[in-house]
Parts: C-alpha cells; sequence; structure tokens
C-alpha cells in the first residue's frame, strides 16, 4: 500500500496542512487540505472519502471538492463514510444550506455529488480491494479510527484525533499493525492540555503503546501543533523507539 500524506499538521500555518492521507489516488482518510494541494484531475480521481471525526480540520475539503464538481460541471460522485453521528454533524451542520449548500441533495436528491455512508464500528467494508473497519477512538467528539487491510493482509491503522484509550486497542486486539499512523499533537508539558482535549504527548504515546498486545511494525507521527513542532520532535526522539516515524507533509508512507 502506497500512502501519500497531503497533510499531517494540527493546526494550519504556512507551510503546514491539516490532515489528509490518500490511498492509491481514490480513497483518501480525513480531508483537512486535499483541495489545496490534488490538482482538477486528481481531485476528479477520488471516489471514497473515510472521515474520523467532524471538527473542521479533518473534513474542510469536502465542501470545495463537491463545488469543484458542479462547478466544472463534471459527472463525479463521492462516497462519504464514517459513523451515522459523525455524519449527522456534517449535515446539520456543513451541508446544511446555510453554512455550504447541501450536495447530499444537489444536483438531485436522488443522483446528488455526495453520498453519505453510515459505518457501524468493529463493521468492516471492501472498498477497492481493501478491508477497511472503523474503531471508536477516544476525542472530544465521536471519532473512530481506521484499520485498512489490503489483499496480502498488510495493514496500517489510522487513528485520526485520539487521547488515550485503552478500549480501541482492546477492540483490535492480537492483529499485526504494520504502521500505526498516530496522533501525537502536544509536548509533555501541555498534558493537562492534550488530555483535556483528547489528544497526545509522546509520554502518552508510550502509555498506549504498553497497552498495545502487537506493537506496529511501524509508528508514523501526525496532527503535531507546529507551535511546538520542535519541542515534540527532540521528544519523541529522546523515546528512544527505533521504527518511530515523525510525518511531513508530502511524504509517502509503504505498507
Amino acid at each position: 500500500m502506497k500512502i501519500k500524506v497531503i497533510g499531517c499538521s494540527g493546526a494550519e500555518f504556512p507551510g503546514h496542512k491539516t490532515p489528509s492521507f490518500l490511498l492509491n489516488d481514490e480513497i483518501i482518510f480525513d480531508a483537512g487540505s486535499f483541495t489545496r494541494v490534488l490538482d482538477e484531475k486528481a481531485q476528479m480521481r477520488l471516489k471514497h472519502i473515510f472521515i474520523t471525526h467532524a471538527h473542521l480540520d479533518h473534513i474542510v475539503s469536502i465542501p470545495f471538492l463537491a463545488d469543484n464538481i458542479i462547478v466544472g460541471e463534471k459527472q463525479h460522485k463521492i462516497s462519504l463514510y464514517s459513523i451515522s453521528s459523525v455524519l449527522k454533524m456534517i449535515k446539520d451542520h456543513l451541508f446544511n444550506s446555510a453554512l455550504w449548500p447541501d450536495f447530499t441533495i444537489i444536483p438531485k436528491p436522488d443522483n446528488a455529488i455526495l453520498n453519505l455512508v453510515k459505518l457501524s464500528t468493529g463493521k468492516s467494508i471492501y472498498v477497492n480491494s481493501y478491508t477497511i473497519t472503523p474503531y471508536e477512538v477516544n476525542h472530544s467528539v465521536p471519532a473512530v479510527g481506521y484499520l485498512v487491510q489490503d489483499k496480502r493482509g498488510k495493514r496500517f491503522f489510522y487513528t485520526g484525533d485520539t487521547g488515550p484509550s485503552a478500549r480501541t486497542w482492546e477492540k483490535l486486539g492480537n492483529r499485526k499493525i504494520d504502521c500505526l499512523i498516530i496522533d501525537v499533537s502536544f509536548p509533555n508539558s501541555l498534558s493537562g492540555m492534550a488530555l483535556r482535549s483528547s489528544h497526545m504527548t509522546p509520554e502518552l504515546l508510550i502509555k498506549e503503546m504498553a497497552k498495545m498486545q502487537q506493537k506496529p511494525e511501524q509508528i508514523c507521527i501526525t496532527h503535531m501543533k507546529p507551535q511546538y513542532l520542535k519541542i515534540i520532535k527532540d521528544e519523541l526522539k529522546n523515546l528512544g523507539i527505533k521504527n518511530l516515524r515523525i510525518l511531513k507533509d508530502g511524504d509517502t508512507i509503504r505498507v
């Protein structure tokens, strides 16, 4: 599997893009920044968007993609996946014909640009030869991470935004995870803020790893706050985890 890191920042500043991870051109996980990066041709290749939660930094590209489709008079449809509570937030507060046109019924209710697909935690679906399963994570709003497996049995797990969550690792059980893409947003000195907002620090990451029945082959860090980037990087390096990788926009992850 080849995963293109469109954006992996925990905030938006010049040179820092919010989360979007592109899997083999047609599937994207979270929609924080891809319309700022992908050209029209690449945007029109997208068919499936998996959303972890409804915070703005993870969904902001969806309305712009829908607008690009209709303005460009493209015959193109997008399936938007998440658990029902996340889809309801997006429908009620984004595509509500006030903040943005309701592209779940445009151009026609039975032929809309956006097709909302409800998922259930722990229940797998099959998309483009991948098995994709949402698992509940610990965040300040309803949220899931996604376990993705290919035909070879290779797996990655993308947490989206998460704080400490023994339940997530219990549900994943003893499955081997070849690549874990996990939120570490704050430095250790801001652990109180991290816990209140349901995010992670380097010290909290180590504690989470102790809860995992199998340690990931590769650990990729996402969602770092740019204001604390150097401190977080230094603290992560001091953990001494050999297979740890600090992601940056534009990276490619191979699983």
